[in-house]
């Protein structure tokens, strides 16, 4: 499994060290040292996997998810790498659409092993998936597609993981560690209230109303599920 990843990351010694572990695995590696560049690249080269450093120049690594969500169809995973500790932050760039994080320091054996699950999920997952349908959603993971209702609904790759989960066992209830584990394949405890902010986007992606669910309901002090019939 061969990939093409952007690393964006304004300390040349970490972004090198990046670098040469990806190509240690067989990818090959492109680097940029700030957030202007990185969208630029991004939306030219299509890569599989984008390892973004939080605290860039001239565009932060919010506003890089900000703008690559924006205006993508099929939008590109995004691994983040932040100095901040504070829950907030963290959440705040799964809700833009990271759909993975980690603080430094970091292991370099702990950031290969997840983009190694990032990749693995995202260019194997749907090879032989078939299309999946409940409570008017419809999701093809071949194709990484999904419909409410007919029209299209645009996800990052951990809604869409969630989504794809739910749609093809319609009222089983998953907990957030389970859910977890279908978007990252970790089971770490301190980050399942990420799974709250991917339900949060989906419910505005596929409800009528929000604030009211009709199709992603919680289960008070058990998880979610999705009806079959809204």
């Amino acid at each position: 499994m061969c990939a093409h990843v952007l690393v964006a990351e304004d300390d040349d010694m970490q972004a090198e060290l990046i670098r040469r572990l990806l190509v240690k695995e067989g990818h090959s590696a492109f680097l940029v040292s700030d957030g202007r560049a990185a969208i630029d690249e991004a939306r030219r080269r299509r890569p599989d996997l984008i390892v973004l450093d939080l605290m860039l120049p001239e565009v932060d690594g919010y506003g890089v998810c900000r703008a690559l969500r924006d205006d993508e169809d099929e939008p590109i995973p995004i691994l983040m790498l932040t100095a901040r500790s504070a829950e907030e932050d963290l959440l705040l760039g799964l809700e833009l659409g990271a759909d993975d994080y980690m603080t430094k320091p970091y292991s370099p054996r702990e950031l290969m092993a997840r983009i190694r699950t990032v990749l693995r999920r995202t260019l194997r997952a749907a090879e032989s998936s078939p299309v999946l349908r409940a409570g008017g959603v419809t999701v093809d993971p071949i194709r990484h597609v999904a419909t409410c209702d007919g029209s299209p609904v645009t996800c990052t790759p951990g809604e869409f993981a969630i989504l794809r989960a739910m749609v093809a066992e319609p009222g089983r209830v998953f907990s957030r560690r389970q859910l977890l584990q279908h978007t990252r394949g970790h089971d770490r405890a301190s980050t399942e209230r990420a799974i709250d902010v991917h339900i949060m986007n989906l419910r505005k992606k596929i409800e009528p109303d929000p604030r009211k669910p009709v199709r992603l309901l919680t289960v008070f002090g058990v998880g979610y599920k999705l009806v079959g019939t809204p």
